[in-house]
């Protein structure tokens, strides 16, 4: 029954150098019997926080569960690196039974959150809780990131990011989307600067949310883990600045399987797809396809008309050669007709 269970999630959140890479470090290192899986998404230091956290790789958290995404903030490259690395993680044997996103410094929580509606994986996964890492001394004197000017140099460096937002505002996002509020480096605000910190906190949340101070990451699991917060279903309790009449819900996204008949070769599969998305505003194409005369199943991923593909393993003898497609549009836009006829035109004419 338990592969039948959505899988939790932790969405950690906060500014670079706020204390989300120690704050991980001590769970993988306490991770109360679970077996973690970790994405790491701090842009600024490429490279460097995965290493860190592989460096504290246990039996519990493998290094090869901790994934790295330096393609850019995640809230703004979903489709193309967020989906397909919770499917790898879903994918493992054994798999996680919990996994940690550190999101960029400069990420907005909430379309992350939206993310987590996408049809190939709602029905897997669930936001167990969003956890926001707030520097008590940078919050008390309202420069709210620790490093400004290195922050600053994050987003100059992240080509991907679609949102020019104030601190101030990312700030507010991350508290207004969080369930609890970590307050780290308390020592270094001392009394005086925890207390402002916490009144700065409390006049931006939306709710009563818990604050919890925290020195070098050592905070109990249980505290943090197991919220059970179901957030993806919680969207409207978490305000965003960037909030618009046309942000997705539920309905907006549809998929269509489309059973492919053997095909002559990969390229003309990949033009069918660039061909779909030109017609069409197709946001994602997966699944794989059967080539004449080749033993090996071609495995196919596309994002809009970007197509990778790849022979992934043999057919086996009892298989049916034949493809399957799983295609997802925004609900609007969705002409399961003409998709068919475009990726599949032989079984239309057959059929």
């Amino acid at each position: 029954m338990a592969d039948l269970e959505k899988l939790p999630v932790t969405i950690v959140t906060g500014f670079l150098g706020s204390g989300k890479t120690t704050l991980i470090s001590h769970l993988m290192k306490n991770p109360e019997g679970k077996r973690l899986a970790v994405v790491v998404n701090e842009f600024g230091d490429v490279g460097v926080d995965g290493e860190i956290l592989k460096g504290c790789a246990i039996p519990d958290c493998p290094a090869e569960n901790i994934l790295e995404l330096a393609n850019g903030c995640i809230c703004c490259t979903v489709a193309d690196d967020f989906i397909p690395t919770i499917e790898a993680l879903l994918a493992l044997d054994p798999r996680p039974e919990h996994i940690l996103i550190e999101t960029s410094g400069l990420a907005l929580p909430k379309p992350l959150l939206k993310a987590f509606d996408w049809p190939d994986i709602r029905s897997r996964i669930t936001v167990d809780g969003v956890i926001a890492l707030a520097d008590a001394e940078a919050v008390a004197a309202g420069r709210f990131a620790p490093d400004v000017a290195r922050v600053d140099a994050q987003r100059l460096a992240d080509d991907s990011l679609d949102h020019e937002t104030p601190l101030s505002e990312v700030f507010e996002d991350q508290i207004s989307c969080a369930d609890i509020v970590l307050l780290t480096k308390p020592d270094l605000a001392g009394p005086e600067g925890v207390a402002k910190a916490r009144e700065v906190i409390a006049a931006e949340a939306p709710r009563p949310l818990p604050v919890v101070e925290v020195a070098e990451g050592a905070v109990d699991p249980r505290v943090i883990l197991g919220l059970g917060a179901a957030a993806e279903d919680d969207m409207d309790a978490r305000p965003s600045h960037h909030d618009t009449p046309h942000d997705h819900d539920h309905e907006d996204f549809e998929s269509v399987v489309i059973d492919l008949p053997e095909i002559d070769t990969p390229a003309a599969l990949v033009a069918r797809i660039e061909r779909l998305a030109e017609e069409q505003r197709i946001l994602r194409v997966k699944g794989y396809a059967a080539v004449a005369g080749k033993p090996m199943r071609l495995l196919v991923q596309a994002v809009g008309a970007r197509v990778r593909h790849q022979f992934d393993r043999p057919w086996a003898p009892d298989e049916t050669r034949a493809g399957r497609l799983v295609v997802i549009a925004e609900h609007d836009d969705v002409d399961v007709a003409r998709i068919r006829a475009v990726l599949a035109p032989e079984a239309v004419e057959a059929g």
